[in-house]
C-alpha cells in the first residue's frame, strides 16, 4: 500500500472564489482517500474585512458542526498537523480566484505572432490586456511610454523572437521597460515576465532586475507557427502568487499554513483536467467548463494539447460583460414564460452587483437559466473563434459552477449545458456539484495517490451518457435509428427525427449497448465521420439522453412557440 495512504493524511482544502470562500475535507477511509464535508461562507476580500482570513473561519466553524471536528485553536490559528484528539489536519491547501483583475502590459514583436501568443497566456488567468506595445506600433517611443504608465499594469509579458532569432528588437522594448521602471515608484513599478528568444533570457534578467522583479520562462512562440505555452503558465502561477500576496489580504497568511504555494484557481482547474484526459481511454479528449461568478473557463485536453482560457462573462460581476455585449433577447429567448424586458434587465444589473443573490421564485430562476446559457453560448462561439482547431466533441464532459450544481434537479443541469454549449457526437457528463476540481489540482502535488482516488469517488456525479448526431435535414425527418439493448429487460428500438429530444430509460451505472444507424447523411460522430456502430453507454442520475435538435440550435421566432417548445424539452428530460 502507497505510504502516503499508510500515514492516513487528512488534507483541508481551501477555494478562496470571488463570491464564496469553500473549504472540503478530505480523509482516509477504509482504506480510501473520501470527501467528507465541505462549507462555504461569503468571501472577505472586500471592504470592510478586506482579509480572507475571516472568510475561512467562518466557514472553517460550519465545517466543524457538521464532521465535530475541530481545526482552528483558542487562538483561531489552524491545528497542523493533526492532534490524538482528532482536531487539525495534516495537510493545507489553497486555491484562489479572489482579487482585482490583473492589469497586464503584452509586448512582443509582430502582431499576430509573439502578441498573439502573450494575449493567449493572458486569458488562462483572471486579467486583462490594458496596453499592447509591437514591432507596427507606429506610436513614438514617448507615446509608447506615456501609455504603459497610464495603463497602471500590475504585470508586463515581454515575448518575441524565435529561437535564435530577433535580439535588437527585443533590446528596444527592455529599454523602454526600463524607461517605465525609472518614471515610477520603487512599489508602483510592475513584474516583467520574460517568455521570449532563449538566447537573450539572462541578458534580459540581468538588465530588468536592476529596476524591477523579473522572471524568464521558455520561449511560448519558438518557431513562427508553434505555440507553447505550458512552461509559461507554470512560472506564470509564480509571478500572479507574488502579486497576491499583495492584494489579497490574509492570503500570505494561509500560504504560511500551505503544504504547497496557493494555487491559481484556472490552473488547478486545468491540471486536473489535463489529469483526466491521460487516464481517459478517450481518444477525443476532455472538456472541463466552470461557470463562475466573475468569469467562465473552459479548459479542453486533447492529446498533449490543451486549450485554457478564462472568458470574462459569469454569473455575477461577469453578467456586466454579458449585458453589454450581448443584446437583452439573446438572454431573453431562453425563458421557458414571459417576462417583460425591463424586469429581466433590472434583474440581471441586480445580480452583476450582488452576485451572492439566490433565486426564490421561479421566475428569478428562468432568468438566471437563461442567462447561463447565453454565457455559455457565447464562451463556446469565442473559443472555437479563438481556436479554429477547437470542436465540441469530447469524452467526458466535467462541468462545475453553482448554476450547474444549484439548479432544481439534475435534468436542469444537463440540459443548461446542452444548450448553452451544444456538444456534438457520444460523451459522458460528469458534474463537480462540491466544486473540488481545483481542489484535487492542489493536492496532486502533495498528495498524487490522494487526488487520483478522490477523482474515482462518489464526490463527483454522472450526469448521464449524450448522444448528440449532426444532421443538415429537415426538421422531422428520421436522421438515426437506434436499438437498446439493456442489462435486464426487453431490448428498445426508435427512430429519432430531427429536431427532436429523446430520454433513454437507464438506471445509474448500469450499463446498456446502443446500436446507432444514422439516416439521411447524418453523423452520430462527426469528429471521426462516424455514421453507423455500436456503443456501450453508462447510464448516469438524467439516464442516457439523445439530443438531435441540430447543430446550431435553432430557436422558433415566435416567441409563444419558442417557450412552448423550451418547456417541451425540460419535460422530456424531467426538468
Amino acid at each position: 500500500m502507497p505510504t502516503s495512504v499508510v500515514d492516513v493524511e487528512t488534507i483541508l482544502a481551501v477555494d478562496l472564489g470571488s463570491v464564496y470562500t469553500r473549504v472540503a475535507l478530505f480523509d482516509v477511509v477504509n482504506g480510501q482517500y473520501h470527501f467528507i464535508a465541505s462549507a462555504s461562507a461569503p468571501t472577505t476580500v472586500n471592504a470592510p474585512y478586506r482579509d480572507v482570513t475571516e472568510s475561512v473561519h467562518v466557514a472553517l466553524d460550519q465545517l466543524t458542526v457538521i464532521t465535530g471536528r475541530k481545526f482552528v485553536d483558542e487562538e483561531h490559528r489552524l491545528i497542523l498537523p493533526s492532534q490524538s484528539d482528532n482536531s487539525g489536519v495534516d495537510r493545507l491547501v489553497v486555491t484562489y480566484s479572489c482579487g482585482p483583475e490583473l492589469r497586464i502590459v503584452v509586448a512582443g514583436l509582430l502582431s499576430d505572432v509573439s502578441l498573439e501568443s502573450a494575449r493567449h497566456l493572458v486569458e488562462t488567468l483572471f486579467g486583462r490586456v490594458v496596453e499592447a506595445i509591437g514591432l507596427n506600433d507606429r506610436r513614438r517611443s514617448e507615446a509608447q511610454l506615456d501609455a504603459v504608465i497610464k495603463a497602471r499594469p500590475d504585470l508586463i509579458i515581454l515575448a518575441g523572437g524565435t529561437e535564435g532569432g530577433a535580439s535588437r528588437s527585443i533590446a528596444k522594448l527592455v529599454e523602454l521597460l526600463i524607461m517605465v521602471c525609472r518614471l515610477l515608484p520603487q512599489d508602483k513599478r510592475p513584474a516583467v515576465l520574460y517568455a521570449g528568444n532563449q538566447v537573450l533570457a539572462a541578458k534580459v534578467k540581468e538588465v530588468l532586475s536592476k529596476w524591477t522583479t523579473t522572471y524568464t520562462t521558455l520561449n511560448i512562440r519558438p518557431t513562427i507557427d508553434d505555440e507553447d505555452l505550458e512552461p509559461a503558465r507554470t512560472t506564470l502561477n509564480q509571478v500572479i502568487g507574488n502579486i497576491r500576496m499583495r492584494q489579497v489580504g490574509g492570503l500570505e497568511q494561509l500560504a504560511a499554513f500551505s503544504s504547497v504555494a496557493p494555487l491559481p484557481f484556472s490552473y488547478a482547474f486545468g491540471r486536473m483536467i489535463r489529469f483526466i484526459g491521460k487516464v481517459s481511454e478517450s481518444s477525443k479528449g476532455v472538456l472541463g467548463i466552470d461557470l463562475g461568478a466573475g468569469h467562465t473557463l473552459f479548459t479542453a485536453v486533447e492529446g498533449e494539447k490543451q486549450y485554457l482560457k478564462m472568458l470574462s462573462l459569469g454569473m455575477g460581476g461577469g453578467i456586466t460583460n454579458l449585458l453589454n455585449n450581448s443584446p437583452l433577447e439573446s438572454v431573453m429567448q431562453w425563458l421557458p414564460v414571459h417576462v417583460a424586458p425591463e424586469v429581466v434587465r433590472d434583474y440581471l444589473w441586480n445580480k452583476s452587483l450582488y452576485p451572492s443573490t439566490i433565486p426564490v421564485t421561479q421566475e428569478s430562476l428562468a432568468i438566471e437559466q437563461a442567462a447561463a446559457r447565453q454565457v455559455l453560448r457565447l464562451a463556446t462561439q469565442e473559443l472555437m473563434a479563438d481556436y479554429p482547431g477547437f470542436y465540441p466533441a469530447f469524452e467526458p464532459i466535467v462541468v462545475s459552477g453553482s448554476m450547474f450544481s444549484h439548479t432544481s434537479n439534475a435534468a436542469q443541469a444537463l440540459l443548461l449545458l446542452l444548450d448553452g454549449v451544444q456538444p456534438v457526437g457520444i460523451s459522458t457528463v460528469i458534474l463537480d456539484p462540491y466544486h473540488l476540481l481545483a481542489s484535487l489540482g492542489a493536492i496532486a502535488q502533495v498528495n498524487a495517490i490522494a487526488a487520483v482516488q478522490l477523482l474515482e469517488s462518489n464526490a463527483f456525479l454522472n450526469l448521464g451518457t449524450i448522444i448528440c448526431p449532426v444532421s443538415t435535414a429537415k426538421y422531422g425527418t428520421p436522421i438515426l435509428r437506434v436499438r437498446v439493448e439493456y442489462e435486464k429487460g426487453s431490448p428498445n428500438q426508435l427512430e429519432v427525427r430531427q429536431g427532436s429530444l429523446v430520454s433513454l430509460p437507464l438506471q445509474p451505472f448500469h450499463t446498456a449497448n446502443v446500436h446507432l444507424e444514422a439516416l439521411h447523411h447524418s453523423e452520430i460522430d462527426p469528429l471521426f465521420g462516424k455514421r453507423s456502430g455500436s456503443f456501450k453507454i453508462v447510464g448516469g442520475v438524467c439516464g442516457a439522453v439523445i439530443d438531435a435538435r441540430g447543430r446550431p440550435l435553432v430557436l422558433p421566432k415566435d416567441a409563444a412557440r419558442r417557450r412552448e417548445l423550451i418547456k417541451k424539452w425540460r419535460a422530456v428530460l424531467g426538468g
